[in-house]
């Protein structure tokens, strides 16, 4: 019982937060922040100063123009941090010596998203009264700490998971002339809507309906809200093949989910979330799909709860993208359902494909 409950445990990281356990590498990681001074929201609100928590790897290195030549953006997901990605799933995969993204070779940046991780966020005090940022305003953040906070005015590749997926989307048609290559891992490039809005629906309503919400002013978190974004997100993100495995009895799924929720609660909070989901409300880039010109590697899984094959959607949208490839990843024993977008080694030949692709002359 208590070995499938540690690898079944796994999944309940693979949606959105990574785990923070350190890959053994050469290149260190380093945390730093970027204060933007006045900055002004779509929605017409202002923070006096919205910090910007990033993590980098690796050092910059600029052509004979100033240009730099080698960083590449990497967007985690929603209620992630750019820490997740130093997993070993993923920086084990990627950022070692030799591999794809060598981090002794290219300067490999992780931002904190508004809201998210140690960059500005409503349980920073504001609580409620915090600004409603969307996707546009999390992704000009992104541009303001690359350009004015690190001085990184070009990038080789921008890939990101989930929310970060869609974030490298509005990166491609915002800013067009910025990236050499975009990986979009474990999205749509539509509108949120049908079950995917459903389920983000019921977590927001969930939080704002609970009595322990109070508006936003709670003094302790309200406990049965967030027990019901956590069952939610575990759906969201289930791999049937996976947890069947790692759950094959009744017992082993009642303890798997009881431990699931005392695992994630304590990180949580609740305006934090309402937030975060709601950010969602007007993302919509496919208008603009004709806009991208970076050659683009696009991949989804098969068994995504939240961007189901069957849709079409994907097979459509990917013609209007002049330089555009789209993957489904078949299930399979190495697939883990909207997680997959984590776990390198299912995906990286394809990233070898873009960058060979999309290598400057």
């Amino acid at each position: 019982m208590k070995k499938w409950l540690r690898v079944a445990l796994i999944l309940t990281i693979c949606l959105f937060a990574g785990s923070e356990v350190l890959v053994a590498q050469q290149a260190t990681p380093i945390e730093g922040d970027y204060v933007a001074k006045n900055f002004v929201f779509r929605s017409g609100e202002m923070l006096p100063e919205l910090h910007l928590h990033y993590t980098t790897l690796g050092n910059p290195v600029r052509d004979e123009h100033g240009r730099v030549i080698n960083a590449v953006l990497i967007l985690h997901g929603t209620g992630g941090t750019g820490r997740g990605f130093l997993q070993p799933i993923y920086a084990g995969e990627l950022f070692g010596p030799g591999q794809l993204l060598d981090a002794n070779k290219y300067y490999i940046i992780l931002p904190d998203g508004i809201g998210h991780g140690k960059s500005s966020k409503p349980s920073d005090g504001l609580r409620a009264h915090f600004p409603h940022y969307d996707y546009d305003d999390m992704v000009a953040a992104q541009h303001l700490l690359l350009t004015k906070g690190l001085n990184v005015n070009h990038l080789r590749l921008v890939t990101g998971t989930s929310m970060g997926c869609m974030h490298s989307f509005v990166w491609g048609e915002t800013y067009p002339d910025f990236m050499d290559a975009l990986m979009p891992l474990a999205c749509l490039p539509v509108q949120i809507s049908g079950r995917n809005r459903l389920w983000r629906k019921m977590a927001m309503d969930a939080i704002e309906k609970d009595s322990e919400w109070n508006g936003g002013d709670y003094t302790t978190e309200p406990q049965q809200a967030l027990r019901s974004w956590i069952n939610l997100l575990l759906i969201a993100g289930s791999a049937p093949l996976q947890m069947q495995k790692t759950m094959p009895t009744r017992d082993a799924a009642d303890e798997y989910l009881e431990k699931a929720y005392e695992t994630r609660v304590k990180d949580l909070d609740a305006n934090d979330v309402l937030y975060q989901l709601d950010a969602s409300r007007n993302y919509d880039p496919s208008g603009g799909l004709e806009k991208i010109l970076a050659p683009v590697m696009w991949i989804n899984s098969a068994d995504d709860f939240i961007n189901p094959p069957e849709l079409g959607i994907a097979e459509k949208e990917v013609k209007r993208i002049k330089h555009g490839k789209f993957v489904l990843l078949p299930v399979s024993e190495q697939t883990y359902g909207h997680g997959t977008h984590t776990h390198a080694a299912v995906w990286k030949q394809y990233l070898a494909e873009l960058l060979k692709e999309s290598a400057p002359d």
